[in-house]
């Protein structure tokens, strides 16, 4: 797995009870989780736990710790600090995007 990704993931929680499964490796489910956002298939749809190792829902619930933790947006700051750091990054082609939503039942 990357360095830089090793830095921003959180560790596994820890079982209270102790027992259950063993987790699968954080490269594996990176490499699913990969998969489905540039696949653009649903978890569901994930390939066959052969391909991958974890099943949809099992890659799914790491991604999710890791989105709460705010792994990806430390991620892409790693990855824009070192490219930064290299002169690698090119400005002229940076695009700035936003989604508007309309709050429903008086959101904020």
């Amino acid at each position: 797995m990357g360095v830089l990704f090793q830095w921003v993931v959180p560790e596994a929680p820890s079982r209270a009870q102790g027992g259950g499964r063993r987790r699968h490796g954080d490269r594996e489910v990176l490499a699913a989780i990969v998969f489905v956002a540039t696949s653009g298939c649903t978890w569901r749809q994930l390939p066959s736990a052969s391909s991958f190792g974890p099943s949809g829902a099992t890659a799914h619930r790491p991604f999710s710790e890791w989105s709460k933790a705010r792994a990806w947006a430390n991620l892409h700051r790693l990855v824009l600090d070192e490219l930064g750091a290299r002169g690698e990054l090119e400005w002229s082609r940076c695009a700035i995007d936003s989604v508007n939503m309309r709050a429903l039942k008086r959101g904020t």
